[in-house]
């Protein structure tokens, strides 16, 4: 429902996009671009991508194949959900008014599916919270990245987050269902 909303204001210059576009200004280049750059790059399929495959491997190793499936599923979901989506809306960049396809983001979306991923899947088997906990921070970093930047607006950012809810429930309900109970 939040992403449907998101993605109604944007093609209807909805009143939601004048906070976005203030807020947007107040924090671009906040921040050294070097900083922000690098926190961006966690999102880059060859960032994140490897970490959602090692922990997939692992899982299916230790016999978790229904998650690991599901997880890759999500990945695969990701390009097939964000590419129609940034096409439909054209939406300019915070700094680039004369691009288009900004939302959402695709960087934040493969952020949270590859690490929240990889944490899901890890998670049975380490019996912490600090997976789940560093997936989160490597996310936000990221969306933060992207942010103050300015290469995407905070609600570019949080379209990707809310599409990749239902996918990160599907994850997290197959790792649920493929663990092996102890023996």
């Amino acid at each position: 429902m939040g992403l449907a909303l998101t993605t109604w204001q944007v093609l209807v210059s909805g009143p939601l996009l004048t906070p976005d576009e203030h807020l947007s200004r107040a924090l671009v280049r906040a921040v050294p671009d070097a900083v922000t750059e690098r926190l961006s790059d966690l999102g880059n399929i060859e960032a994140a991508v490897p970490v959602l495959a090692l922990a997939a491997l692992y899982a299916a190793r230790r016999g978790n194949r229904l998650g690991a499936l599901a997880a890759a599923l999500a990945m695969a979901l990701v390009p097939a959900f964000v590419v129609p989506l940034k096409e439909w809306t054209a939406r300019p960049g915070p700094l680039e008014p004369w691009a288009a396809g900004y939302f959402p983001s695709g960087h934040t979306a493969t952020a949270a599916v590859a690490y929240i991923g990889a944490a899901l899947l890890l998670r049975p088997y380490t019996r912490r919270p600090w997976p789940v906990a560093v997936a989160s921070a490597l996310t936000a970093a990221t969306a933060c990245g992207l942010i103050l930047r300015g290469w995407h607006w905070p609600l570019d950012v949080l379209a990707s987050l809310l599409l990749c809810l239902p996918l990160l429930c599907g994850v997290g309900l197959a790792v649920r269902r493929g663990v092996r109970p102890p023996a």
